[in-house]
């Protein structure tokens, strides 16, 4: 059993087909690290992080991974049985905004009756709180899209047909939680 990082479930024959060479253009190298394993009997396990360097075309881009796999011995040879690996998240590369739009978006969201988050600005920065919380930044990625440093999803401004903001969308995994704008 293998589980990749895109969510796949494969036998070993799948995971074979799937072993293809990079195409023209393409190099890169893997480099495993913080690896750490625990044998018990005839079953041993493997987990680390794996770097990964890959260069398209003269333009370098990296990934960090985790992985664990699952040995067993039998009849006197360890094999694999079984391995998962999952992608580190990283933020995305931040954009400009223009601050001169910061004033919109400024107010409080409800998402229920007593459940809300206000969102403010000091003229250059933009920030999302939530209750009693401490205020986060809002890093900008596009306009009317932000997200905030290590936590996976995004932040989106919904306008509505007369161009004013009505709602914040809290986007985690194309899945939508609107808060509307009540003040």
């Amino acid at each position: 059993m293998y589980f990749d990082e895109k969510g796949r479930n494969m036998n070993k024959a799948a995971l074979i087909a799937d072993i293809t060479p990079l195409p023209a253009g393409f190099s890169g190298s893997i480099k495993m690290a913080k690896a750490q394993s625990y044998i018990e009997g005839d079953v041993a396990i493997l987990s680390y992080d794996f770097d990964e360097k890959e260069t398209i075309f003269g333009q370098d881009m990296t990934a960090r991974y985790h992985a664990t796999d699952t040995w067993m011995r039998r009849n006197g040879e360890w094999q694999i049985v079984a391995g998962q690996v999952l992608r580190y998240y990283e933020d995305p590369a931040p954009g400009k905004a223009d601050a001169a739009k910061f004033a919109e978006y400024v107010g409080t969201y409800e998402l229920a009756p007593a459940n809300t988050l206000t969102i403010s600005t000091d003229g250059k920065l933009l920030y999302r709180q939530r209750g009693e919380r401490p205020k986060e930044l809002l890093i900008p990625e596009a306009t009317d899209i932000f997200f905030r440093k290590g936590v996976e999803g995004r932040i989106l401004f919904r306008h509505a047909d007369n161009g004013k903001v009505d709602a914040l969308i809290d986007r985690r995994n194309n899945e939508d939680v609107v808060w509307k704008k009540v003040k």
